[in-house]
């Protein structure tokens, strides 16, 4: 298995839905605080290293009226107005000016948002992709960015699925299938290595 080269100029590390209203969500994953320390370590590196960070989150208009209401066998509910700081990122992120920050309002970041058209812009081909939940917002976003062709490196510690079954599926079965799976301390040495 051969090592994912990382040109930080030509990197973006997007983080997917780590955000105050999934993170108190009940039933979160009890990986969720694990993940978020992977998540950070990997935007400090990207930051320190030059590569571009991307911060993701999901919401919607109070009534609900611009969400997907396909009749599903699992619909995704939603009880109630959702508090006013549901889609802010948890502070644990460390947000910054130069962060791109993409808004969307399905399960792939790519869908009508500027995501592809900010990467585009940058020059940026290479994606390590993290967040949650690995088997929806960042699988789905992955086969996106794979159609599109981008490059992409799979945090497998910095995201987290539904259930450890889902997440493992993901994990060994698709991500491999379209980018390399590491480790996040894998990355942020080779975020920084010296090219």
């Amino acid at each position: 298995m051969s090592e994912p080269k990382l040109d930080p100029r030509r990197t973006a590390v997007v983080v997917i839905d780590l955000q105050k209203g999934i993170a108190k969500m009940p039933g979160a994953s009890p990986s969720f605080p694990g993940v978020v320390a992977n998540a950070a370590r990997l935007l400090a590196a990207a930051r320190r290293a030059g590569a571009q960070p991307v911060l993701v989150h999901v919401g919607g208009s109070p009534d609900g009226a611009d969400r997907l209401h396909q009749t599903t066998d699992q619909p995704m509910r939603v009880a109630g107005q959702l508090p006013t700081d549901w889609s802010d990122f948890v502070p644990e992120l460390g947000q910054q000016p130069g962060d791109i920050l993409i808004f969307k309002r399905q399960w792939g970041a790519f869908y009508g948002t500027d995501l592809d058209l900010q990467l585009r812009r940058r020059g940026l081909s290479t994606i390590i992709l993290c967040g949650i939940a690995t088997e929806i917002g960042v699988e789905s976003t992955a086969r996106d960015a794979y159609e599109r062709g981008y490059e992409q490196v799979f945090a497998e510690d910095a995201m987290a699925g539904l259930t450890p079954e889902s997440h493992a599926n993901t994990i060994e079965r698709i991500f491999p299938r379209m980018g390399c799976v590491r480790r996040t301390e894998e990355i942020v040495v080779a975020l920084e290595a010296k090219n």
